[in-house]
């Protein structure tokens, strides 16, 4: 969702540099740092397997912060997020024709392209609260560039914004337009995926590239083509008109929320009905009419898509509510061990990740939180937990968390286990060793249909999963001379 401001820029043929861009106010958030360094990392994804374009190539790419922080982290051994490939395209391109500076000024001045990658989160008050996206960072940076810029320059717009934001970046530009100095804005939006980001630019389905329908705005789109060209086919660059193409990310994150939610739908049946959610996706997926042919459009569409969110926030809950449910309806006094906290696997992105809101709900239950995540920083675990949108002591989550550097730490005297994320580590943990450490009778609650239910059972736990109902355990094991309660 966030990945795609980088590659196109390094191998730049021409040999002129192109920048990303970050607003000066994100620097004030820190949450907004969060989202910096997501919008780094899918910028930097985009050089996995292109190490050699990187190197050779006469491209120059300079990404921009005013963070010393950040930008000092960015030129170091570790790198400030975790994604699959990029310490190595990093640490091979880094200080040849990638560079990390503060220096936004002169940046700005040597680029021919300007890639806007800022957040654009959802707003918290006034108007459209909750709803509507906050556009001030991306109002920030288009200030900042035509505050600076003395020479014609493309802008491309890399953020996901409303339709139609590239033309309030135009009106700032043109309002402030210095004399001889001409803007092209174009929309580019990434379709990847945080933990596959560098496959998916390398084999991406399509890049879409969306700008003016006029001389100079064709131009522009071809300049930016031309970059893509080096590794993505031509018959594989969608070029559409600037609304089009805002729209169309929209609308393909729209899709994907749709068949989440029924898919989602579907597992509350499954539970009830005793059907198998995962043998149900299946069949219904081999259905040739299950696609793009099924999505026509209704008079109810507005109504229909609150309906999705709500559906999938509901699913969140339904699952919280379950944990709660189990453990004799109460978690008051108990410890639970979240395993991983991140939003996916091969991330360590924890926006959106479900880990918050289960952990936000058993906490006002009173519940004791043990948490191991291996990507997940313990400062942004509890930069996540004690935001004030989500609690009103921050002083009773930091006594009431801990955060653990191993699974087996983490579960050890615990009631309950919740899997969050879907890590690859989790399916081989020793179960066995785990569930002798654990306060009896031990559950586990597979948030994510990774463990062998089965084998668990039969171990001795009580298992719990998403769209399918399981046998308990058929008798309780002992494995200790004072058995725990």
């Amino acid at each position: 969702m966030y990945v795609q401001e980088i590659v196109a820029p390094v191998i730049w043929p021409v040999g002129k540099p192109l920048i990303l861009i970050h607003n000066k106010e994100q620097e004030q958030d820190p949450k907004q740092h969060g989202d910096d360094k997501l919008t780094f990392r899918s910028f930097l994804k985009k050089y996995h397997g292109c190490t050699e374009n990187l190197l050779f190539g006469s491209g120059l790419l300079t990404v921009v912060d005013l963070s010393k922080e950040r930008i000092a982290q960015w030129n170091s051994e570790k790198l400030p997020i975790y994604e699959p490939g990029l310490d190595e395209v990093v640490k091979a391109c880094r200080g040849k024709n990638l560079f990390f500076s503060n220096d936004i000024k002169t940046a700005i001045l040597e680029a021919d392209l300007i890639f806007i990658s800022v957040n654009t989160p959802t707003k918290s008050f006034g108007n459209g609260k909750g709803r509507a996206a906050d556009l001030k960072y991306v109002e920030g940076a288009a200030r900042m560039i035509a505050d600076i810029a003395q020479s014609n320059k493309i802008v491309v717009e890399k953020s996901t914004v409303p339709v139609r934001a590239a033309e309030s970046i135009l009106n700032i530009l043109s309002a402030n337009q210095k004399p001889g100095v001409s803007y092209q804005i174009l929309s580019n939006p990434e379709f990847l995926a945080e933990g596959t980001a560098i496959d998916d630019l390398l084999y991406a389905d399509r890049v879409l590239i969306g700008g003016e329908d006029s001389p100079e705005g064709r131009a522009a789109v071809e300049e930016l083509c031309s970059v893509y060209e080096h590794w993505i086919p031509r018959k594989n660059i969608l070029t559409t008109n600037t609304w089009s193409s805002e729209l169309s990310k929209l609308a393909a994150n729209a899709m994907l929320a749709q068949r989440i939610s029924s898919i989602n739908s579907l597992s509350a049946v499954c539970e009830a009905t005793g059907a198998d959610v995962s043998e149900v996706a299946r069949a219904v997926g081999l259905d040739s009419r299950i696609g793009s042919k099924f999505l026509q459009a209704s008079i109810e569409v507005a109504a229909y898509w609150q309906q999705v969110i709500d559906m999938n926030e509901y699913q969140k809950s339904r699952f919280t509510a379950k944990v709660i449910q189990a453990l004799f309806n109460t978690v008051s006094g108990k410890k639970v061990a979240l395993l991983g906290f991140a939003f996916k696997k091969n991330t360590g992105d924890t926006r959106e990740s479900p880990a918050i809101h289960v952990a936000k709900t058993l906490l006002d239950e009173g519940a004791a939180i043990n948490i191991y995540d291996p990507k997940v920083e313990e400062s942004q675990i509890f930069y996540d937990l004690t935001h004030p949108t989500m609690c009103e002591s921050p002083e009773h989550v930091r006594k009431s968390v801990k955060i653990f550097d191993d699974a087996y730490s983490a579960t050890a005297g615990a009631h309950a286990i919740v899997v969050c994320t879907e890590w690859d580590e989790f399916i081989g943990l020793d179960y066995n060793r785990i569930y002798k450490e654990m306060m009896k009778p031990a559950y586990i609650f597979d948030g994510r249909k990774i463990l062998d239910h089965e084998r668990l059972v039969d171990i001795g736990f009580h298992v719990q999963t998403i769209g399918k109902r399981l046998p308990r355990p058929l008798a309780p094991r002992c494995w200790s001379s004072s058995p725990k309660v």
